[in-house]
């Protein structure tokens, strides 16, 4: 007594689909897990959501002593 069954959770369920339509509900469901994702992305924890996302790469300076004996080869040629 008290506890809430399997059958008035089907028809709350029911009435629910009555009342939004499957269109309204799926669009609030896309709605809750782009939500989702961009609570875990702020997080750091999207790690593994989104693997194919451009990749980050770092480019770093050439050294001096390269770019010298690179510009030196340049007025030779």
């Amino acid at each position: 007594m008290g506890g809430i069954g399997i059958w008035q959770l089907v028809i709350v369920l029911m009435i629910v689909f009555l009342l939004f339509g499957t269109k309204r509900l799926k669009g609030l469901g896309s709605d809750v897990g782009e939500a989702i994702q961009g609570f875990r992305k702020s997080m750091g924890g999207d790690n593994e959501a989104n693997p194919s996302g451009p990749a980050q790469v770092q480019q770093q300076a050439p050294l001096a002593g390269q770019a010298t004996a690179q510009s030196q080869t340049d007025r030779q040629a």
